[in-house]
């Protein structure tokens, strides 16, 4: 540790940042979309599978997380989805089923955290992120909403500016009602540049850019101070960024799965994660347990740095000296006699 890494803050910021799908619930988001449609989930995605290998054959390279949004955007044009909005995705959102335990643990590891803090007589706070491939909007209307401090996932545009809108006087910009561009694309490499993000405060401040340097003590959360939690292979890029930066990382697998099961423990296997566990919330299973002991130590270090740097920065004020005490010194400065010093 070195004085220089870090400040004597006042306030002490941990993040626990979340994957969405077979994370803090068990399938997929568009599920209720599906049904409200009346549209075959299993075939959707067999279709959206088998895109970027068509596409291929026609020298069109296409990525792998985010062509579902194309292939939904053909659903809208073509009919299935004629006439979905934000605000009725927004408004499905409201029916998605999340893992047991959740939201109610959100809250739970935010007061916990800041109890640790106090009883260490630090002011240490959690936040929550959710960092997702799928849809913001289906996340801004569920239930789970309420309980996070940011959300990062794939927006729709409902009525795109024609060309040449700049030299018009007046811009018609009322609704269509209906989603028919890509606001925001997120894989998951993008994924790794809202954890940047967060770790320098540009998602609170917008006057910092994501690309500016700022030195990793001015740095509103520090890596060290992150937990990231996702459910498997797909999600490695943010896995390493944060572990390789001091930060935990923590894979999730649904409990009657074997083989979601054996996918984490090659994670942990190879080093990718910190450990894994069900995603099963409630108070206490072994993840909250986990989760709850990572906070816990991390206060601990938090503690350890402030003391460290307390010492390192803050003179010792000066005392009055007494007899023995300068009697000490002169022994300490006068040289026996017969011994000689070397230049």
């Amino acid at each position: 540790m070195h004085a220089k890494d870090t400040h004597l803050r006042s306030r002490h910021i941990l993040a626990c940042i979340w994957d969405f799908d077979k994370t803090v619930i068990p399938g997929y988001m568009q599920a209720p979309l599906f049904r409200a449609y009346g549209i075959d989930e299993e075939s959707f995605w067999i279709e959206v599978n088998k895109l970027p290998d068509l596409y291929a054959k026609k020298g069109i390279h296409v990525s792998k997380d985010t062509v579902y949004l194309n292939h939904l955007l053909s659903y809208v044009k073509n009919g299935p989805l004629k006439g979905l909005s934000n605000q009725r995705l927004r408004e499905l959102g409201a029916e998605i089923e999340f893992c047991p335990g959740l939201p109610d643990f959100f809250d739970q590891l935010k007061t916990f955290a800041r109890k640790i803090g106090e009883a260490r007589k630090l002011e240490i706070s959690l936040e929550h992120y959710i960092i997702s491939t799928g849809l913001a909007e289906m996340i801004r209307g569920s239930k789970i909403a309420p309980h996070v401090d940011g959300i990062f996932g794939c927006e729709f545009i409902e009525q795109p500016l024609p060309p040449h809108y700049t030299e018009q006087d007046e811009l018609a910009l009322a609704d269509s009602g209906e989603i028919s561009q890509i606001g925001v694309m997120v894989d998951n490499t993008i994924k790794t540049r809202f954890i940047f993000e967060i770790n320098k405060g540009t998602n609170r401040n917008a006057a910092i850019d994501v690309n500016a340097v700022v030195s990793s003590s001015d740095r509103r959360v520090p890596f060290e101070n992150m937990i990231y939690l996702a459910d498997g292979p797909s999600d490695v890029p943010v896995f390493s960024l944060v572990r390789k930066n001091g930060g935990v990382a923590y894979a999730v697998y649904t409990e009657e799965s074997e083989a979601e099961f054996r996918q984490n423990d090659q994670l942990h296997q190879v080093g990718r994660v910190h450990g894994y566990g069900p995603n099963d919330f409630r108070d206490n299973t072994f993840t909250p347990r986990w989760l709850r002991k990572r906070v816990e130590d991390m206060a601990d270090r938090i503690a350890r740095e402030q003391e460290y740097l307390l010492g390192a920065r803050v003179a010792k004020p000066p005392r009055h000296l007494h007899r023995d005490d300068e009697s000490a010194a002169r022994r300490h400065q006068a040289p026996e006699q017969g011994t000689f010093f070397s230049e």
